[in-house]
C-alpha cells in the first residue's frame, strides 16, 4: 500500500508540475504576440454577453481590437462569431454584429455566425462564411491568454496563415483564472489531437474532428 501511494503522489505531482509548465507557456506566448499585418479578413471571437443585451467587458475589448484592426485594413471584412449562451439574452455574434455598425463599420462589411459554441466551432463556422472569398491570410481577435490556442485551432480547420490580434485582459483574480483555465483547454487541445475527437464541455460527448482539407 506504501509502495501505491508513493506512486500515486508521484504521478499526482507529475501532473501538477505539467499543468504549472502549461500555464507557464499560456502566460509567455500571451506577451509574445508578433504584429498582424496584411490580412484579408479579420475573425473576432465571442465572449459573453451581460444580461442587459450589451457586451461584457472583455467582449468589448474584442471588438475594439477588431474595429482597430480593420482601420488599418479597411477593405477586410468582419467575421463575427458566437451562440446563444444560456445566461445570455442574445447570440453573441448579433451583438458583436450591432457594436461594430454602431461604432461605424458598415453593415456590409460584416459577416456572422450565431450557431458557435466554442473556439473550434467559431474558427469552422467563419471559413464557412469567408468561402469564396479571395482569402490569403486571416487576423484572429481574441483575449490575449487565448491568441496562441486559437491560432493552432485555426491551423487545424484550414486558416494555415491565420494572425493573432490580441485584446486585453482584466488584471488580478481575473487573469489568474482566465490563464488557468486556458492551461486546462490547452491540455484537452493536445488529447483530441491525440485522439482525433472533440470533447464536448456538456456530458462529455465525442465526436470526430473536422479537419481541413488536404
Amino acid at each position: 500500500m506504501k509502495k501505491l501511494l508513493r506512486i500515486l503522489l508521484a504521478l499526482l505531482a507529475a501532473g501538477i508540475l505539467f499543468y504549472l509548465g502549461v500555464v507557464a507557456m499560456v502566460m509567455i506566448r500571451s506577451g509574445n504576440i508578433p504584429q498582424a499585418e496584411n490580412y484579408d479578413a479579420i475573425i473576432i471571437l465571442g465572449a459573453q454577453v451581460k444580461p442587459d443585451g450589451t457586451p461584457n467587458l472583455q467582449l468589448q475589448w474584442r471588438l475594439d481590437a477588431g474595429i482597430e484592426a480593420w482601420v488599418r485594413h479597411p477593405s477586410c471584412v468582419l467575421v463575427v462569431c458566437g451562440a446563444q449562451g444560456s445566461d445570455e439574452p442574445a447570440p453573441e455574434g448579433e451583438v458583436m454584429e450591432a457594436y461594430l455598425i454602431a461604432h461605424g463599420i458598415p453593415a456590409d462589411a460584416v459577416l456572422k455566425d450565431t450557431s458557435s459554441f466554442n473556439t473550434r466551432e467559431n474558427l469552422m463556422n467563419a471559413a464557412d462564411l469567408l468561402e469564396g472569398r479571395e482569402v490569403h491570410s486571416v487576423g484572429i481577435v481574441t483575449s490575449d491568454y487565448h491568441v496562441a490556442r486559437a491560432l493552432a485551432l485555426a491551423r487545424d480547420v484550414g486558416f494555415e496563415d491565420a494572425q493573432g490580434i490580441p485584446s486585453p485582459t482584466l488584471g488580478g483574480w481575473h487573469r489568474v483564472k482566465n490563464v488557468g483555465r486556458e492551461g486546462i483547454a490547452w491540455i484537452k487541445y493536445w488529447a483530441e489531437k491525440l485522439l482525433g475527437i472533440e470533447i464536448s464541455n456538456s456530458n462529455f460527448k465525442l465526436r470526430s474532428i473536422k479537419r481541413a482539407e488536404p
